[in-house]
């Protein structure tokens, strides 16, 4: 099948007129790819194993897959932590068999959205590397950065047991950089 730009009809019929309110009655089903289905067993779940598994999911009744991040990331925080928004993880596949997934379960009635955080990156991120780099340069202020590590005592650490600061310190920028994630 190949992509198409145009939008998905909500009952994905040209005559059935769109209802921006399709998600009040929806069955959604959240999906860890990488816990789900394993095509090429390595033992981890990927794309095409999910595709694998669409006609079972439309027997159940789903009318959306709620994907968690499949995107390229270091994996410190589940995928959170996106190192790359244009790419998915290797792991998974690859944005061929994304697009497919997404032909698929549209072809089957079935809905697709992706867990897609904008505001907050990997510090692998080309923006966090340019930040980190040029201060002075466009993205210089795309992250919190700071001479020491005292800002903002009372926000809350969320995750005690992984992290004792919400600031990390950057020998690149000689600065120290808040996050609220691993």
């Amino acid at each position: 099948m190949a992509a198409s730009s145009e939008p998905v009809p909500d009952a994905f019929s040209p005559e059935t007129p769109r209802d921006p309110h399709w998600f009040k009655t929806a069955v959604f089903y959240e999906v860890s790819v990488r816990g789900f289905a394993d095509s090429n067993n390595d033992g981890y779940g990927d794309l095409r194993g999910l595709i694998s598994k669409l006609d079972h999911l439309q027997w159940l009744g789903i009318d959306c897959l709620w994907l968690l991040p499949i995107y390229q990331s270091p994996l410190k925080d589940g995928g959170y932590d996106i190192a790359e928004y244009t790419r998915i993880l290797p792991d998974f596949g690859e944005l061929g068999d994304f697009v497919e997934l997404v032909e698929e379960a549209h072809a089957r009635g079935i809905r697709v959205i992706a867990d897609l955080v904008m505001n907050h990156t990997s510090d692998q991120h080309p923006w966090f590397q340019a930040s980190r780099t040029d201060p002075d340069g466009p993205f210089g202020d795309f992250y919190m950065w700071a001479d020491d590590d005292t800002g903002y005592p009372d926000a809350r650490i969320i995750f005690v047991d992984t992290e004792s600061s919400n600031w990390t310190y950057d020998p690149v920028r000689g600065q120290y950089y808040w996050h609220r994630f691993f």
